[in-house]
């Protein structure tokens, strides 16, 4: 494959989530290429297990899309913070579940072309119910399903978050792999 060479990086702008610059690249046939790039500083997420099978979803609105949204809870990490921690701290805000066990699902770019936001995907078990911590612009109901109703509302369109999708069928895949549901 061709090398590739960034000649600059110029911040266009400094957001409270993310950082947009623009790449001024080197590309294989000499040109130069003007690209976008959103810094991110990471993310983690919880697919958290109720005891009798069911996963805990949280429903927002996401302004992005300019709807609610279906999904597992997640959120951004803070410096330095472990992911597994920001995942089970997530889950605490977001739900009001503290889980007993913790272990890694899968992590994935969100989005290759344009940044570098990664999140880790954690599977949560052994739940506690506390309560929820949310910010003060957050508003979340929290809402629990069977991975037989997740995967349907998946095939259906009525889940399109490609973290949640990406938990849920690797999480739906490790449970066939074991021969039960």
């Amino acid at each position: 494959m061709s090398e590739y060479k960034r000649l600059n990086r110029t911040l266009v702008s400094k957001g409270t989530i993310i950082d947009y610059y623009r790449d001024e690249m080197l590309i294989p046939n000499g040109h130069i290429g003007m690209w976008d790039h959103i810094e991110h500083k990471g993310a983690a997420a919880a697919l958290a297990v109720l005891d009798d099978g069911r996963i805990l979803m949280v429903r927002q609105y996401r302004n992005s899309i300019e709807r609610d949204t279906l999904e597992i809870p997640a959120g951004g990490l803070n410096p330095n913070e472990d992911p597994a921690l920001a995942a089970a701290r997530e889950l605490r805000e977001e739900t009001g579940y503290v889980a007993g066990h913790i272990e890694k699902l899968l992590s994935l770019y969100t989005t290759v072309a344009f940044s570098n936001e990664k999140i880790h995907i954690y599977k949560a078990y052994d739940l506690t119910k506390d309560r929820q911590h949310l910010d003060d612009d957050e508003f979340v109901d929290v809402l629990a399903y069977t991975l037989d109703e997740l995967i349907e509302m998946i095939r259906l369109g009525k889940i399109e978050d490609s973290k949640t999708i990406a938990a849920i069928m690797t999480y739906a895949n490790e449970i066939n792999d074991k021969g039960c549901r």
